[in-house]
């Protein structure tokens, strides 16, 4: 009988998020999309490693929550749950996107072509 082999890489990310499937607390919905930065102003000797990592990489501005984990080499679920923590201690701060742009009405495209070019 052969010996069963444990998944490293899970037990890994079970333990990098204390075990836990969602953040602590429900105040901060991270979407793929969300933008997050570093505060600057908190110490990160007492963080976790990755923690550190993402604090120092988005010390330069914001960038996405997909970002990060791209970054960092984690799953976004275990990147949400570190950002998510890392905002309650108040070393990031997110910021939603820009909500979706509505297409503009061609008809008041025209008609600003039109006085354009009737100052022209």
């Amino acid at each position: 009988m052969t010996p069963r082999r444990v998944r490293t890489d899970l037990v890994r990310q079970y333990v990098i998020t204390g075990g836990r499937n969602r953040p602590s607390r429900n105040t901060h919905t991270l979407e793929l999309v969300t933008l997050v930065t570093a505060t600057g102003d908190r110490p990160v000797a007492e963080l976790e490693p990755e923690q550190q990592r993402m604090v120092r990489l988005c010390r330069g501005g914001y960038l996405s929550v997909a970002e990060v984990a791209g970054h960092v080499r984690l799953p976004v679920s275990v990147t949400t749950i570190l950002l998510a923590d890392l905002i309650d201690s108040g070393h990031m701060v997110a910021r939603k996107p820009p909500p979706v742009a509505r297409p503009t009405d061609l008809d008041v495209l025209e008609k600003v072509l039109d006085g354009l070019n009737n100052i022209l």
